[in-house]
């Protein structure tokens, strides 16, 4: 973890703000996925270049490998009707074993909330509901729920957003927010990748609402992350080392990916179950709660594919500590100063 020394352990939060534009908050994805811009950071030679995310390719070459979070964003935001005819907004963030679920809403609401004639919640204090009819709540979802856009984006969620809130290769469900760095790649960029001989390997870290709770301790190391699961295939570890070994890079995309292979080449993780993989190996089923910030030295990812993030957010601080506060921040008014847009359906940036 961080080392332990008095700069990193004092570090402020306040040093990772930087100004914003609110009209570079993106509001609706471009066209065509890999249409987006991509900012590449060399961190040899602290050199900054603008290019257009169908230009990855050309910093991969032959023996390279690209690891990618297959999790897959459920439909958990509902909008119902309490009984007094209000509209309440809520977003399920955790299924409990007791059949009753963790949830965002506005306000501390206790009541009935009605999404259809035939389903309904009873919500507790607006951090908790029991569905009905009891047992349907996955395909009451798929019915009545809708993407879990995040608060910045100052519109409802539309049809667009079921098919580009999510990465082309989502598989495993469990999410409730896209890993957005995943959100640029289409199909024929990863068939480019394996012609070219990379190495494409997944592992699924399921995001919950620890990634974007904002640092709110006034210094850095004050700040808890909370528990996220991912399963993993425990053979990627040896075929990571392999590819460093070879002189190849590793390239992570995303913060919730570099999150979980960190964890585990760190041991830092509580075990949920381990078994025999379909290949034959192991796959591990764990939660980590690691908290990536600078000072911190990387034992897996040598590239770090990410989009660009909130200020005072955990993937910022995890961004500075691969790029370096200095060139990171750099970057960031370089992007602003050329009109790149954020956030989710932002534009990304590959650091080298």
């Amino acid at each position: 973890m961080p080392n332990a020394n008095c700069f990193f352990i004092h570090m402020r939060t306040s040093d990772f703000l930087f100004d914003l534009p609110e009209e570079l908050i993106a509001q609706y994805p471009l066209a065509q996925r890999q249409d987006s811009r991509l900012m590449v950071l060399a961190r040899g030679d602290n050199h900054i270049e603008h290019k257009q995310f169908h230009d990855i390719q050309d910093y991969f070459n032959d023996g390279d490998m690209l690891i990618i979070n297959d999790t897959k964003v459920l439909p958990v935001k509902l909008v119902g009707q309490t009984q007094s005819g209000k509209t309440l907004d809520i977003v399920i963030t955790q299924i409990n074993e007791t059949a009753t679920c963790q949830i965002l809403s506005k306000g501390r609401y206790t009541g009935r909330v009605f999404f259809s004639d035939d389903f309904y919640a009873d919500i507790s204090q607006g951090k908790e509901a029991l569905f009905h009819p009891e047992g349907q709540l996955d395909s009451q979802l798929q019915k009545y729920g809708l993407m879990p856009l995040p608060p910045y984006i100052k519109r409802p969620p539309c049809a667009l957003d079921s098919a580009r809130y999510q990465t082309v290769y989502a598989q495993n469900a469990g999410s409730i927010a896209a890993p957005t760095a995943g959100l640029h790649f289409t199909h024929q960029i990863l068939d480019t990748f394996h012609n070219k001989g990379v190495s494409v390997e997944t592992v699924t870290l399921h995001v919950g609402q620890g990634t974007f709770k904002p640092v709110q301790s006034e210094l850095v190391a004050g700040h808890k992350m909370d528990s996220e699961r991912f399963d993993i295939e425990t053979s990627l570890f040896d075929k990571i080392k392999k590819t460093k070994n070879n002189g190849n890079k590793v390239v992570s995309v995303g913060t919730t990916t570099t999150r979980a292979i960190e964890a585990v080449s760190r041991g830092r993780y509580k075990v949920i179950q381990s078994s025999e993989s379909v290949n034959g190996g192991q796959r591990l089923t764990a939660t980590t709660d690691i908290f990536i910030y600078p000072g911190y030295e990387f034992l897996a990812a040598s590239a770090l594919i990410t989009n660009f993030h909130l200020p005072r957010s955990t993937p910022v601080l995890l961004a500075c500590a691969f790029a370096g506060r200095d060139l990171l921040l750099r970057a960031y008014k370089a992007a602003v100063d050329a009109g790149y847009r954020f956030f989710s359906y932002g534009d990304v940036m590959l650091i080298l």
